[in-house]
């Protein structure tokens, strides 16, 4: 009898399986993504200049944004453009739509793929939770904002750079902003992945017969700096003991490019993949009860009506 592992440990299975590629080329092709700066995001923002596809940036640090700009312009020769926005202000992410969608007729591809993890509770000028905000409210709400240009531009494709984090749990709908309960860098960072997975479910459902797809992914154990700007103790024991263990992020890259671009990917919508493996996600998040609320709040939360 051959023994499988349940649902809950696939991942240890799929982190070590050959991964998908794709040599699909995205010439014309307008790719919103956000994070392209360092980590995850700079390596799938490489793969898909060589991919010849019209890259539009968006992050909160405009020198790094530009060095980027002009790299891939030059390396690749490709169109990429930056648009600065801090994702832990969502005034800035209402700014930063507007533009793309007085800038850009069509976009082909959304890529989520900034994020955060923090050791310590802190919160926005709006008030949120900032891991919350970065991870979850800010994606939701740029995701929204340009919905509408994505039907219009079907067949489209959003992918939400979300992680294994997930399982970590740590949602309660009664209390986002860890005012009731002590807050732990983990299930901080949990929470904020699991409602943006259960939002992924709804917006799946709202988007059938639209043209557009949704799917989440998480996308390796690769060495970035996420969370690197936490104290010592955790950028000492990150360096020394995780570090050494993680692969390259260039698998991240690879992984992200066959999902937003390749052609059996075309109709997949409302999945959870690890890197390009098909995988279940923890049960608490696929509570679609417990979603649509999450749903509903984040909408508010948003300011969408």
């Amino acid at each position: 009898m051959r023994f499988e592992l349940p649902d809950e440990l696939m991942l240890l299975k799929n982190r070590k399986m050959v991964q998908k590629k794709s040599s699909e080329m995205m010439e014309g092709k307008v790719v919103v993504i956000t994070g392209a700066t360092s980590g995850v995001g700079l390596e799938a923002a490489k793969r898909l200049a060589q991919g010849k596809a019209h890259l539009v940036m968006v992050g909160r640090n405009p020198e790094k944004l530009n060095r980027l700009q002009l790299r891939l312009q030059s390396e690749h020769g490709v169109q990429a453009d930056a648009i600065v926005s801090d994702l832990a202000d969502l005034e800035t992410v209402r700014g930063a739509a507007d533009r793309i969608l007085r800038s850009y007729p069509r976009i082909d591809v959304l890529i989520n793929c900034a994020g955060m993890h923090s050791t310590k509770v802190t919160y926005t000028r709006e008030g949120f939770e900032t891991v919350f905000c970065v991870n979850h409210l800010a994606s939701f709400l740029l995701t929204n904002l340009l919905l509408d240009r994505m039907k219009e531009s079907a067949p489209s494709r959003i992918l939400q750079v979300n992680s294994e984090g997930h399982r970590f749990n740590g949602l309660d709908i009664g209390d986002l902003d860890w005012k009731r309960r002590h807050y732990t860098g983990l299930r901080g960072y949990g929470a904020s992945k699991t409602a943006q997975l259960m939002t992924v479910w709804e917006l799946c459902d709202e988007l059938k017969g639209t043209g557009v797809t949704i799917n989440a992914m998480h996308p390796g154990d690769v060495k970035t700096n996420i969370g690197m700007d936490n104290g010592f103790i955790y950028r000492f024991f990150n360096r020394h003991f995780i570090r050494p263990f993680l692969s390259d992020p260039e698998v991240s890259g690879e992984s992200i490019y066959y999902l937003v671009a390749d052609p059996s990917m075309k109709d997949v919508s409302g999945s959870f993949f690890h890197l390009t493996v098909p995988e279940v996600p923890a049960k608490h998040a696929m509570d679609r009860e417990k979603g649509k609320a999450v749903y509903e709040i984040s909408k508010q939360l948003a300011g969408l009506k």
